[in-house]
């Protein structure tokens, strides 16, 4: 008799990235977290930060040493700005990158902003153990990003493969 997999929830941080939205106006940042308490997951923490590299690197730094927190998603700050600095800031603190994301985002996207998607530098890669999501900050990006990829990468029944199995190896030496 075969058993089912049995769903896993995942502490996961949520970083709203803007010099302009507030508690009461982030759409993106609301999007995502709502996705992720709808799926089965718990919320660790939500902050906005302003388009600051050391800033948006302080909070993902905390966040990663934090042994309660999975995953992080960030929304904002991906584009070619010069305000726009989310990969410089995470980019250093990543011990491998997942390539595989950026590219499969953009080719997502590029079914409903076709050539703008050129604009986004959307990544994800893993630090310290934790999984890290940079995302555009729209809510359609968020929307794609979750629904599309992550949502099934953070769920250890997604088959052939996904995220979640490989957490217990992610800290080998």
């Amino acid at each position: 008799m075969s058993k089912e997999k049995q769903f896993i929830p995942l502490s996961i941080a949520v970083l709203v990235i803007s010099d302009t939205r507030t508690e009461t106006d982030d759409v993106s940042g609301k999007t995502l977290v709502e996705c992720l308490v709808d799926t089965g997951h718990q919320l660790f923490e939500k902050a906005i930060v302003p388009d600051n590299i050391y800033q948006i690197r302080a909070v993902v730094s905390n966040w990663i040493a934090a042994n309660a927190v999975n995953v992080i998603i960030s929304t904002g700050g991906t584009g070619v700005t010069g305000r726009d600095g989310t990969p410089e800031a995470i980019m250093p603190l990543l011990d491998k990158v997942l390539d595989g994301f950026g590219e499969t985002f953009r080719m997502l996207s590029y079914q409903d902003i076709k050539t703008s998607t050129i604009q986004s530098r959307a990544i994800a890669g893993v630090a310290n153990g934790t999984y890290i999501f940079c995302l555009p900050g729209s809510s359609g990006a968020c929307g794609t990003a979750w629904n599309s990829l992550i949502k099934e990468q953070l769920d250890f029944r997604t088959r052939p493969c996904n995220l979640v199995q490989l957490m217990p190896r992610l800290m080998e030496n």
